[in-house]
């Protein structure tokens, strides 16, 4: 497919209560899907991303290899191609934006494998990030329908210090004068570039400056850097879905749903699926620590840390080879069976 496709779910009451008429997901498909259906790979996008932004580790020979594997890449909600602040129709505008969950998130997906491709089992879930937290969410909600989980850089469950991180995000980007009751009344150009800057203070680590490696990947300066890379990031999304966004990954957790009752450890117990948790050794948000010990309560999981200094940016390596092999080899590791 060159573009991507819709797929609309109808009528739909969302975990927080929100009723939305004809909300919808936009996806991509790569590769072919086996007659048995037992090759489909789900691959959700992570924040501020959108399918084209993550499809560089899909294709023949790569991480989601599609000589082998049908890939399916389904867009986040509030990412601004699946139903967001900026696609909805009053009165779900102007301050009115509806609360997306990962429960919502899963729950589409699910009905898309299943009512688009006939699908009832994955063979893999794969994901970073806030796809990561999608990935886990699978494993917890529908343990008998996936085989398989890579979960790079993400949660079962956003912590407190995260949520520190996010609202530090959030006031810096709502501190723009176009934010006036409860919603941006023009672009917020100068919010999105403060955010860009405040943001890649976190997503790399220490080292990562320290060692100066953005001038080994194309970038003159530090401000060149900061400006190219992390501004210009921002500044093509919708600030209204960035924030949506930012509220579905603070309200991340498995657990946190009529089946588990805010029982974490019940949520991951559940979680059987043969599964690598894979953080990055210096993310400063996602750490090492908390995945390992949600790791440890995971019945079918390895612990398998990125040790690289690009931060939280080693589960996404899209300029690092060193950190896509090695991602690469447990994605085999995963599949060889």
């Amino acid at each position: 497919m060159a573009g991507h496709a819709i797929f609309h779910l109808g009528p739909t009451t969302l975990q927080r209560g929100m009723t939305i008429p004809n909300p919808f997901i936009a996806y991509k498909t790569y590769g072919s899907l086996a007659p048995d259906k037992s090759n489909a790979v789900l691959y959700p996008t992570s924040y501020g991303a959108q399918h084209t932004d993550t499809e560089w580790l899909v294709g023949p020979g790569k991480v989601l290899d599609t000589d082998r594997w049908f890939v399916v890449i389904p867009n986040m909600f509030a990412n601004g191609l699946s139903s967001s602040p900026s696609t909805l129709p009053e009165p779900f505008g102007h301050g009115r934006f509806p609360e997306f969950t990962h429960w919502d998130n899963v729950h589409a997906q699910r009905r898309l494998m299943r009512e688009v491709f006939g699908v009832e089992r994955l063979a893999l879930i794969y994901g970073w990030s806030m796809g990561a937290q999608q990935a886990l969410h699978w494993g917890a909600l529908f343990p008998d329908q996936v085989e398989r989980i890579c979960a790079l850089c993400g949660s079962a469950r956003t912590s407190v210090h995260n949520k520190v991180f996010l609202e530090g995000v959030r006031a810096t980007l709502t501190a723009d004068p176009a934010w006036r009751d409860g919603y941006f009344a023009e672009r917020p150009v100068t919010g999105l570039r403060a955010m860009g800057r405040v943001y890649a203070g976190w997503a790399m680590s220490q080292a990562f400056y320290r060692e100066k490696l953005y001038l080994e990947v194309g970038f003159s300066s530090l401000e060149d850097w900061l400006v190219r890379s992390w501004e210009a990031n921002f500044l093509r999304r919708s600030g209204d879905d960035l924030l949506a966004s930012l509220r579905t990954w603070e309200l991340s957790d498995i657990s946190a749903n009529d089946i588990y009752d805010g029982d974490l450890d019940a949520a991951l117990g559940a979680i059987t699926a043969r599964s690598i948790i894979m953080p990055s050794r210096t993310d400063l948000y996602f750490t090492a620590e908390d995945s390992a010990a949600e790791t440890a309560r995971m019945p079918n999981a390895e612990f398998r840390p990125i040790e690289s200094i690009w931060g939280h940016r080693a589960g996404n390596p899209v300029l690092n080879p060193e950190d896509a092999a090695f991602i690469h080899r447990a994605v085999r590791d995963l599949t060889a069976a």
